[in-house]
């Protein structure tokens, strides 16, 4: 096996090693609570990792309409591209392709940040055509990522939520959201909100490696649990469930529900476009004793395939291996409690900006 040599301070606080080519080539940040007692000193520690570049960019919409069979949600906003926290799994990553930018750091520090977004949604849903559905904010990217504290973006569109009554949740692996609460806990009693985190693992040691820059796992924890507290119907995402790497699925649904999470969903690790060799490469770079025998069950998962593109099963995956995860987290949830009732938010409340109610569409 040949030795992959990457050097350090391409890795330190990152988790992609390399501007990886994608398939069309031709930061001083505040104090925050985050979980990880490292984060502040890393610099102090030996090479900084490469600094954050924000972009701005003026957006002309904002909405986006999915109608992909496998996925609960019709629309969502995003008001980042790219993510600092830098998840090796991100099936996000070769959207930055798109933009002439590499999947692999450029990822993860250049930023496109929609300056203008809270405008332009405030016009598409000022519209007398415009029929409120849910919205999930942050589908793509992390809407709570570090540039988030200074930049607020995330903040303004929960501002016109409130403003308009308007349902949405969201998925995060961040402890930010709490910021928010004064927003989000009051739309909660009117049953307006609810709110994801995510939590691959409690391992403290592989969430590091994993998912660099987001919140420690016992944080996401406290996070539940402040939420709970608030009143704002939470649950746990495993997403993604990797074979041989992350197997404390029961231990994490268990904190999760003691913390005050009520659902839960998973879907299994897709390595899309250059997510596949982006991960290979980081497996060989922290867990080369495993990289095959994780890599062989991802494939048996996908068809033979490191990742297979049929809504029918890229979420789940097929074959022995993705049955056995499906039936432990099924017994899981169904011991704990988990998904029992469903949540339904209340779209019918919203209220057109400038007073406008849904009785004055003609």
């Amino acid at each position: 096996m040949d030795t992959v040599k990457i050097p350090l301070a391409a890795l330190k606080g990152r988790g992609s090693a390399l501007d990886f080519p994608h398939r069309f080539s031709v930061d001083t940040r505040h104090a925050f609570d985050d979980g990880w007692d490292t984060l502040q000193t890393e610099h102090a520690q030996g090479a900084a990792p490469p600094p954050t570049e924000v972009i701005w960019e003026d957006a002309r919409s904002i909405i986006t309409s999915n109608d992909s069979p496998d996925v609960y949600f019709e629309r969502a906003v995003n008001p980042y591209r790219g993510c600092e926290h830098g998840c090796i799994y991100c099936y996000a990553r070769p959207s930055h392709s798109y933009l002439n930018l590499s999947p692999g750091l450029d990822f993860e520090t250049k930023i496109i940040a929609k300056r203008n977004i809270a405008q332009v949604l405030r016009q598409e849903i000022s519209r007398n055509t415009y029929q409120p559905k849910l919205i999930v904010i942050g589908s793509v990217t992390d809407c709570y990522q570090p540039v988030e504290r200074e930049l607020r973006l995330t903040r303004s569109v929960i501002e016109l939520m409130h403003e308009t009554r308007h349902a949405f949740t969201l998925v995060t692996k961040s402890s930010g959201v709490e910021r928010d609460l004064d927003l989000i806990a009051p739309m909660a009693q009117q049953g307006l909100v609810s709110v994801m985190v995510t939590i691959t693992t409690l391992d403290a040691d592989l969430s590091r490696k994993l998912e660099p820059r987001a919140a420690a796992p016992h944080r996401r924890l406290r996070l539940l649990k402040t939420l709970a507290e608030h009143g704002v119907p939470c649950g746990v995402s495993l997403a993604p469930q990797i074979p041989f790497l992350n197997d404390d699925m029961e231990q994490v649904l268990q904190a999760a529900w003691d913390a005050g999470a009520r659902s839960a969903f998973y879907h299994v690790l897709r390595l899309p476009w250059e997510v596949s060799p982006l991960f290979r490469q980081w497996l060989q770079v922290h867990y080369p004793q495993r990289a095959e025998r994780i890599m062989a069950r991802v494939q048996e998962m996908h068809g033979g395939k490191d990742y297979d593109s049929n809504f029918a099963n890229r979420m789940k995956g097929s074959g022995i291996w993705a049955q056995l995860i499906a039936q432990r987290f099924e017994k899981a949830c169904g011991r704990l409690g988990f998904n029992r009732e469903h949540v339904a938010l209340d779209t019918g409340a919203f209220k057109r900006p400038g007073g406008q109610g849904q009785g004055m569409l003609f």
